[in-house]
């Protein structure tokens, strides 16, 4: 398991809501140039998250659209485990690797209380080579870092 923290300046109620609900996620879960519309939530064990994942920035476009790519792609997690405001755990399909057969990673996303916010410590089960665990840290940090500037954004 690799793990990423942050801390977000809201309590765990509010973070927990933005990574539990249709509204929080389409708020914050993409990565940069893309928009996040949730198909689908069952924030209870064994219920589904389904949402696509849409380019929009004109770069983003350009490049998949060069690469032969799908501007838009689906996405399918399964919560493993809630326990509110504190602990969130999915298991995402990795469908998506070139030649490679699909599989489950797990997430962990533990929510403490802290000065000033929420401390944010998230276990991320490592992908099947270097090269693509590597693509999904940067990912699920650059979400974390949007869920921190929304919040931050939101407290001004």
């Amino acid at each position: 398991m690799k793990t990423i923290e942050r801390t977000i300046p809201a309590p765990p109620e509010t973070v927990w809501t933005l990574w539990t609900t249709a509204g929080g996620i389409s708020r914050w879960w993409a990565p940069d140039g893309f928009r996040t519309d949730v198909d689908r939530i069952d924030p209870t064990p064994g219920g589904e998250l389904v949402y696509t994942m849409t380019a929009e920035d004109p770069a983003q476009v350009a490049f998949l659209q060069q690469n032969g790519l799908p501007l838009a792609t689906q996405a399918r997690k399964v919560f493993t485990e809630l326990d509110p405001p504190h602990r969130v755990a999915y298991r995402s399909l990795i469908d998506f690797v070139p030649d490679h057969a699909p599989y489950e990673q797990l997430t962990t996303v533990d929510l403490e209380p802290t000065e000033g916010g929420t401390r944010v410590v998230m276990q991320v089960e490592e992908l099947h080579d270097d090269v693509w665990t590597e693509r999904l840290l940067a990912g699920r940090a650059n979400e974390l870092d949007n869920l921190a500037r929304l919040v931050a954004a939101s407290e001004d």
